[in-house]
């Protein structure tokens, strides 16, 4: 985390120094940064400049957007958090060229991550372990669960677990990874900000440097579509909000009451 006090000249500095602990953010993102870290407001297109002049460049990810065709099933969409987590795997790998895989699970109404799991491999066994730790240490349960079509996730034991725990499967169709957007979309975010980044010497370190990435993503990291806000934050805006309306709705019947 940047450690300058922004005022003036050194919010400038602010925003350098931002730029180069992050350098795959745009300037947009960096100066939102700025703003909810320092309480600083920089203009993004001013930001834009300044890392022009310092010679600073969000690397360019590259990624093609995909059009959802007619007849594709209906979707289900999320309109409040833990009505649908998305779960799915990317790959990489250590230094000694052996295979790691990754689970991410993510709320798609909130864009949190819940989870960031590196393994070998994942049995069912594992995905399931994995799914219980979540719930745990949340205390949360989504309604819907949305996964691609893999071994792991259409397998019996897996079936029969979302089942007692009360979570409905939502599988995409089969060969259509855009179904499952939010998940792509975070992974396209930890691929160009994490793994394309760092070499990893083990499977620990995977884990350590995935959480704390996954801390950075949830608390810190502005999101283009929570109006720049990171995810926990946003959250937290937006349950005082529904705090604020609530009183505000019981005042006023207390008033119409007394009348």
């Amino acid at each position: 985390m940047c450690r300058c006090r922004p005022s003036g000249h050194t919010a400038r500095r602010c925003l350098v120094c931002l730029s180069r602990q992050h350098p795959t953010l745009g300037a947009r993102k960096v100066a939102a940064m700025v703003e909810l870290e320092h309480g600083e407001v920089v203009n993004h297109k001013r930001a834009a400049r300044l890392r022009r002049v310092h010679g600073l460049h969000a690397s360019r990810r590259g990624r093609k957007r995909r059009r959802l065709v007619r007849g594709v099933s209906k979707r289900q969409v999320a309109e409040e958090r833990d009505e649908v987590w998305s779960y799915d795997f990317i790959h990489d790998a250590t230094a000694d060229g052996r295979g790691v895989r990754v689970l991410s699970i993510v709320d798609e109404c909130s864009r949190e991550c819940l989870l960031l799991e590196a393994s070998r491999s994942f049995p069912a066994q594992r995905v399931i372990d994995a799914l219980e730790k979540v719930l745990m240490t949340t205390g949360r349960c989504p309604r819907y669960l949305r996964s691609d079509n893999g071994p792991e996730f259409i397998s019996k034991a897996v079936k029969e677990w979302l089942e007692q725990a009360g979570v409905q499967s939502a599988y995409i169709e089969p060969g259509a990874p855009w179904e499952n957007g939010y998940v792509e979309s975070f992974h396209a975010s930890l691929r160009s900000e994490l793994l394309d980044r760092e070499l990893f010497f083990d499977l620990e370190e995977v884990q350590a440097m995935a959480e704390d990435w996954r801390g950075f993503y949830n608390h810190r990291r502005p999101h283009g579509s929570l109006n720049y806000v990171p995810p926990v934050r946003h959250q937290q805006q937006a349950s005082l909000q529904a705090s604020a309306s609530h009183v505000a709705g019981q005042t006023s019947q207390s008033s119409l009451k007394q009348k």
